[in-house]
C-alpha cells in the first residue's frame, strides 16, 4: 500500500519523533550586527596596543 501524497505546504507526519516544539529566537538581538562588535574589539585592541607603545617610547 502506498503512502498518501502530502501537499507541498504541509509537513508530512513523522514517525518516532519525541522532540517537542520549541520557540524560535526572535530576529535581531545583540548579535544581528557582528560588524559593530568587530569594530569595538579592534578599537579596544588598538587602545591597549597604543598604551604599550606609548610606555615603550617614554621610558
Amino acid at each position: 500500500m502506498t503512502e498518501p501524497l502530502v501537499p507541498p505546504e504541509e509537513t508530512p507526519p513523522c514517525e518516532g519523533s519525541t522532540a517537542e516544539a520549541h520557540q524560535e529566537r526572535a530576529d535581531g538581538g545583540m548579535w544581528e550586527h557582528p560588524a559593530i562588535w568587530t569594530w569595538l574589539i579592534l578599537i579596544g585592541a588598538m587602545i591597549v596596543a597604543g598604551y604599550f607603545v606609548a610606555r615603550a617610547v617614554y621610558l
